[in-house]
């Protein structure tokens, strides 16, 4: 049953609404979430299942946890088991002294894919989660059924991918060094982008709570860590056969978008989705077309 409200505007113009009642809302369905921790050493590991059907897990960027998906759990768990979880050293997962660090990114992964018993896996990184997810179909490339990296490409060595110019990279990181530093100045956060924080304020604040989460956890450092042992050759991506979908930002200013293009060149079986007036993530920032994007593929997958 509907419920008609009239709103005066400050213009004097009556505005006639709709408004579910009650009893309209509490007939939607809306998929159960079981949270948990596997136990690891030295720390737990957070996670929270919702849906059924065949496992679909994501993995977060750097400056976020396991809420940043609240925008796909939702639409993918009716088809799909949704599994997203936070990072070692990201609440509600322990805290790590000293921070986290990236080696191990990989083993919680695995165990957290053995502790839910899942198989024929769909993965979804995206930034700092290709980290872990690269490193995991390494040692075990037949549990993904398909791959999907976000804004990432994980530990290879960007400086090897190759590029018809060389230069183009360098020069990219230079101006993209000056963007970020900018937003920052004006309080923008660069992995939302100035257009999230223009267009979409609220959703930017939205961004930067999640972040701020783990406010304590010193994201530098950990950003130097992974930057460390960022030192795959792209020529390993030639033996991931999974179906691979590469997503990226038209004004990304944390990761070059034409590096994944370079990079699923080399692949078997890869793809690239680049969504228009986004940056670093557009899983967040234009959710219901990322959203249509994956679904499509994984749709292709089978």
């Amino acid at each position: 049953m509907l419920d008609r409200r009239d709103v005066l505007l400050g213009s004097g113009t009556v505005v006639t609404t709709s408004l579910l009642t009650p009893a309209l809302a509490q007939s939607t369905t809306v998929p159960a979430t079981q949270g948990g921790f596997v136990e690891r050493p030295g720390c737990r590991v957070y996670y929270e299942v919702t849906g059924s059907g065949p496992p679909l897990l994501f993995a977060h960027g750097l400056g976020s946890n396991h809420l940043t998906w609240w925008q796909q759990v939702p639409h993918f768990a009716e088809h799909y088991t949704c599994v997203t979880f936070a990072h070692r050293g990201y609440a509600p997962s322990s805290e790590i002294p000293g921070g986290p660090d990236p080696l191990d990114a990989a083993d919680d992964l695995a165990a957290l894919i053995d502790h839910l018993q899942l198989t024929d896996v769909r993965l979804v990184a995206q930034s700092q989660g290709g980290w872990a997810s690269i490193e995991y179909l390494l040692s075990y490339p037949h549990t993904v059924r398909a791959l999907v990296l976000i804004s990432t490409c994980g530990t290879i060595h960007k400086p090897s991918i190759p590029l018809t110019d060389s230069q183009r990279l360098p020069a990219w990181e230079r101006q993209a060094a000056e963007v970020r530093a900018d937003m920052q100045r004006h309080g923008i956060s660069p992995p939302a982008g100035a257009r999230m924080a223009r267009e979409q304020p609220a959703l930017h604040f939205l961004y930067r709570a999640i972040a701020n989460i783990n406010a304590s956890l010193d994201r530098e450092a950990l950003r130097t860590r992974s930057r460390a042992i960022a030192t795959r050759s792209p020529d390993v991506l030639r033996g991931f056969h999974m179906p691979t979908l590469f997503v990226t930002g038209e004004e990304d200013t944390t990761y070059a978008p034409f590096l994944s293009d370079a990079l699923a060149a080399l692949m078997p079986n890869a793809r690239v989705e680049q969504l228009r007036q986004t940056g670093h993530s557009p899983y967040f920032e234009r959710a219901s077309i990322f959203n249509h994007v994956v679904d499509r593929f994984l749709v292709s997958v089978g």
